[in-house]
């Protein structure tokens, strides 16, 4: 069965920066729905159509396609005093923008003086990507499922 609008997809995916180093990949197979839900990069659904289990798609992201590119305004410097917890690199906070109500991650990339520096770009954005999935599993979406618009059972989404 190939992939179309509506099918249910399961596949296994590795992700690479533009070094070939692997940045992350799946341990069990993930599901989306196919034809526009948003469940998966647009490029990677557009190579991926038309594809059947077992097939493999292996393309590249530029960092627009990816997770975007770096936003300046998302580095900050704050205070060490305004965190609850002694602070170090690598720890993750939500902030709330009191603008539209959105929650932020910011990751903390730097602690000195006094001083932190967080970040709220994803750790991948301005990166281009190199995208390898194999199709592990079609199927027909179920009504319910194309009505709320995602995969609903075993890999799927839950509310």
């Amino acid at each position: 069965m190939a992939i179309q609008k509506n099918s249910v997809v399961t596949l296994h995916y590795e992700m690479f920066d533009a070094n070939d180093q692997l940045l992350d990949k799946t341990e069990q197979p993930i599901a989306y729905l196919h034809g526009g839900y948003d469940g998966i990069f647009p490029l990677v659904e557009e190579a991926l159509h038309g594809k059947e289990a077992g097939d493999v798609v292996d393309i590249v992201l530029q960092p627009d396609d990816a997770f975007g590119e770096q936003d300046p305004e998302l580095v900050r410097i704050e205070d060490v005093s305004v965190f609850p917890v002694e602070v170090e690199v690598g720890m993750m906070f939500e902030a709330d923008d009191p603008e539209t109500g959105d929650v932020w991650v910011y990751r903390v990339t730097d602690v000195a003086d006094g001083k932190a520096v967080v970040d709220g770009n994803h750790p991948l954005a301005g990166m281009k990507i190199r995208f390898k999935a194999t199709v592990d599993s079609v199927r027909d979406a179920s009504e319910e499922e194309i009505a709320h618009g995602h995969v609903h059972g075993e890999h799927g989404h839950h509310h």
